[in-house]
């Protein structure tokens, strides 16, 4: 046959390697019509290929390639695969290149560069697979009209939009009879609401390392425990009778959850060598969006893909003092340790408080270990916090009870005091210890738990605990789906000490949370997750009467 003719071997072998030179067909035709995973780099001699030795019956045509026409060309990894098999169309692409490169030589010098023994064979091999290569020049300059038409049309040379819109049927059921901020009696229970949450993420990239992300959000999702009106103020907030379960896409933020578009986060990272990563915040930055949190499968930053709760997503160390303008570090020194620093600022923006004179949050993490089996993890987060401001979260987005996040009219109700010893600057150090295991493709656990020491200026110290274990299902049913059952105590003001000694807390229960959801990837932009949500002491408070949070979400992936 043809091919069992050794020169006939060669020619192919000649043919195919000009193919992959030619600037045009080599790089624009492999990678579009046949995928990205050939790329070839020009080499200057056989040797440089780790796969080809003298012995291969190939040998000498690839050298004759490099001492007569200069244009042998392999895979970056230093092979050549040559027992890699050729297509049709990919043979034609070749002796549509090779003739081309033949004509470029001939027109460059009048030597003898190519054989007429060769010009005869391509000749041939051209009328042979003519019918291929007039296809393979239609499908080229079918891709140069496309390419041409988005160039045309595109959004932004540097800039991408992605994004996603989330919208959920929920309610809450139980919670008749509960205690509210104020521990008067009242009614939990809500009415089935149907709310949404869109997000687009604008991200530019000026040099392929760095990303500027400018977020832009749009949401309607009131928390499920809104009592009806809001706080007032330049600031107002809705009026909640708890704050505990609170889901992942809701915001009690007036201005945040009627339908306005926001600024939700703009932030700049980029490379510090070859194993660091920086980040910038000019507002809406918050240690989760830098620092790793160890809850890979439920942690999307508030996302629709995760956890459906906040609390569910990660350790709520992480959103102390978040919300805000600083900077953020990640450095990897070595497979098994990294380290997190980070500075945020409330206030940033504001010239009575700046960077330095307001509410800040200074984080330290180091994470041991492999993502791929087991890592652990211990944080420390130091923050100050002015007047009725420290909270586990940004503005309108705090997990926990009402007295964990240290809200004056909380802490007097539950204190039974009166007076405003309460409505003091904070002083807080947090400590955390994360842990993740991945024990095989379908089963992974993550586990933390969380202590903040916080000093009220001129009165007393607080102490507030949180915990959780998550169990992850990858996968499950089908690739894409996620199982996951998290079972917690969202965080908890514990106790109180003032002049050395304890002060009374009416309401010290640890404020449970079991959470189970099952995220079915209907395709692979649509997906549909039911969930609940156990509250069995609403306010930290077991006297209360369970709650319970039915959810139905579907992401939709942008």
């Amino acid at each position: 046959m043809l091919f069992q003719n050794p020169k006939w071997e060669a020619t192919l072998a000649f043919c195919t390697v000009l193919a992959f030179v030619s600037p045009l067909n080599a790089q624009t035709l492999t990678e579009l019509e046949f995928g990205d995973d050939s790329p070839m780099s020009q080499i200057n001699r056989v040797a440089d290929f780790r796969d080809v030795s003298p012995q291969d019956w190939a040998y000498q045509a690839l050298r004759d390639l490099v001492a007569r026409y200069d244009c042998l060309a392999g895979y970056p990894d230093g092979q050549y695969k040559g027992d890699r098999p050729l297509s049709r169309y990919e043979f034609a692409a070749a002796l549509n290149a090779c003739w081309q490169q033949i004509e470029r030589l001939i027109a460059q010098t009048s030597s003898e560069f190519v054989s007429r023994e060769d010009l005869e064979t391509i000749l041939q091999l051209t009328r042979d697979f003519n019918q291929e290569i007039a296809v393979m020049r239609g499908r080229t300059d079918g891709l140069e009209a496309r390419v041409q038409e988005l160039e045309a049309n595109m959004f932004s040379t540097t800039t991408k939009l992605t994004g996603e819109a989330i919208f959920a049927l929920s309610d809450v059921l139980g919670a008749n009879n509960i205690t509210d901020i104020f521990r008067s009696s009242t009614n939990g229970d809500t009415e089935t609401v149907f709310q949404y949450r869109s997000r687009f993420n604008f991200d530019t990239s000026f040099y392929g390392g760095d990303r500027l992300r400018t977020q832009i959000s749009a949401s309607n999702a009131v928390p499920l425990f809104a009592s009806g009106g809001n706080t007032g103020g330049t600031n107002a907030a809705s009026l909640l009778s708890s704050n505990d379960g609170r889901l992942a896409l809701d915001t009690s933020t007036v201005s945040e959850n009627t339908n306005s578009v926001f600024l939700d986060l703009l932030s700049y990272r980029f490379p510090v060598g070859k194993n660091g990563m920086a980040h910038l915040f000019a507002t809406g930055g918050s240690h989760f969006d830098y620092a790793e949190t160890l809850n890979p499968y439920l942690d999307d930053q508030d996302g629709g893909q995760g956890a459906l709760s906040r609390f569910g997503q990660r350790n709520p160390l992480y959103a102390i003092g978040g919300e805000g303008g600083g900077v953020g570090l990640n450095y990897q020194f070595g497979e098994g340790l990294r380290v997190d620093v980070g500075y945020l600022a409330n206030n940033a923006n504001k010239p009575d408080e700046g960077v330095f004179n307001g509410n800040y949050s200074l984080m330290g993490q180091v994470i041991l270990g492999s993502p791929d089996s087991f890592q652990f993890g211990l944080t420390y987060l130091h923050n100050y916090s002015r007047a009725n401001t420290f909270r586990f979260g940004g503005s309108g987005v705090a997990t926990g009870s009402f007295s964990a996040n240290l809200i004056p009219l909380a802490l007097n109700a539950n204190s039974g005091r009166t007076d405003s010893a309460f409505d003091t600057p904070v002083v807080g150090n947090s400590y955390g210890l994360s842990a993740f295991y991945q024990l095989d493709e379908g089963f992974a656990i993550s586990a933390w738990a969380g202590l903040t020491k916080a000093k009220f200026i001129e009165f007393g110290d607080g102490e507030i605990w949180n915990y959780a274990i998550a169990f992850a299902f990858p996968d499950l049913g089908k690739e894409g789906n996620l199982g996951a059952l998290i079972l917690g105590s969202e965080p908890t003001l514990k106790g109180v000490r003032s002049g050395g000694n304890s002060v009374p807390l009416l309401d010290r229960d640890n404020v449970w949370h079991v959470e189970a959801l099952y995220r079915y990837q209907v395709s692979d932009r649509i997906a549909v997750t039911p969930g609940i949500i156990w509250l069995p002491s609403l306010n930290q408070n077991s006297g209360n009467d369970d709650a319970f949070i039915f959810t139905l979400q579907t992401h939709f992936e942008i």
